[in-house]
């Protein structure tokens, strides 16, 4: 049964973030390292330490910050013509085609159960340009979910890394830890949703998703 959110406020509005971005919401957030196996395939990254550095970059200066600005922009826009825009400038600034297939099919997925769920109107648009849509429209507390959505994709990593380093699971769970006060911050800096904003510096990133798709062995789509 499809159900609405009338306040954005309260235990329900947290469940149903709880709920958006748990490992068991079907995004396939699994299925994609983001180009970290990459980097793992060439032995730039080996430690916990390794690890933080990565996800440190990637949410201050790379495709964190951007997606949480996507995500605002979304969340703000006026109506369907202005989110459909703000879509196309991300599709646009995915810096290879693997990182665009991620964020459209993990878009696509979010949507037909996000819509499905909550009675929305809501199709055919890439993941933070998606979350911030629907954001808006349940009402949710925008600076809360661009927190919930970074650290989720933080989270996403530390699991992969855990797996294909390998890592501890608490070595892994104090990475994710100490990224909290970042996630917050960088939520917090990107509640303008100001594209002019748009940049991206985390080049090693970027080349490992580029690459990616030539690695002979891989447990991850991306």
């Amino acid at each position: 049964m499809a159900t609405a959110i009338e306040s954005g406020t309260g235990s329900i509005a947290f469940l149903t973030l709880a709920q958006w971005f748990s490992p068991g919401y079907p995004v396939g957030a699994f299925a994609y390292s983001h180009g970290l196996e990459m980097a793992i395939s060439d032995g730039a990254l080996k430690t916990a330490l390794d690890l933080d550095h990565w996800i440190r970059i990637l949410i201050d200066y790379g495709s964190g910050r951007s997606d949480a600005l996507f995500l605002s922009a979304a969340y703000l826009a006026p109506d369907i013509d202005a989110v459909r825009t703000i879509d196309a400038t991300a599709r646009a600034f995915a810096p290879s085609r693997e990182r665009l297939m991620e964020t459209e099919l993990m878009g696509s997925a979010f949507c037909q159960t996000t819509a499905t769920l909550h009675g929305l109107d809501l199709h055919g648009l890439t993941y933070p340009v998606a979350v911030g849509r629907a954001t808006s429209l349940c009402g949710l507390p925008q600076q809360t979910v661009a927190a919930w959505y970074l650290h989720a994709f933080a989270a996403n990593l530390v699991s992969a890394a855990v797996r294909a380093v390998p890592l501890g699971q608490t070595e892994g769970q104090a990475v994710l830890s100490a990224l909290h006060p970042l996630c917050e911050t960088v939520a917090r800096e990107t509640l303008s949703g100001d594209l002019d904003a748009l940049s991206g510096t985390a080049f090693a990133a970027d080349i490992a998703s580029m690459t990616h798709e030539t690695l002979y062995s891989r447990s991850f789509r991306t």
